[in-house]
């Protein structure tokens, strides 16, 4: 994600409201989140479409490890050749071998 500019980055909610078509294009163009306030405190955060694809792709990753990593402090482990076997019989059985 690119860095966050204070002085070209947040904005206030009425600003937004009224320039809502250009600060959609900037966002999408500069790939720079763009963060809206309400009462002079944060309310939200605008993100390009790509850049939100982004994080929830890592976000998934992210929790795919820790639930590897859980799995292997309770001991659920298996060796290579067990996956291998594993895998095989997965592709037998639903016919991804045959032509």
């Amino acid at each position: 994600m690119a860095n966050l500019s204070v002085a070209e980055n947040i904005i206030p909610i009425g600003e937004f409201k009224t320039q809502a078509s250009r600060l959609l294009r900037q966002v999408s163009q500069t790939a720079r989140p763009l963060v809206i306030t309400q009462n002079g405190r944060p309310a939200g955060v605008l993100l390009s479409p790509t850049e939100y694809d982004r994080l929830r792709s890592r976000e998934r990753l992210l929790e795919s490890i820790a639930a590897g990593i859980a799995d292997a402090d309770r001991g659920r482990l298996m060796d290579a050749d067990t996956l291998r076997g594993r895998l095989a019989t997965r592709r037998v059985d639903s016919g991804a071998d045959q032509p």
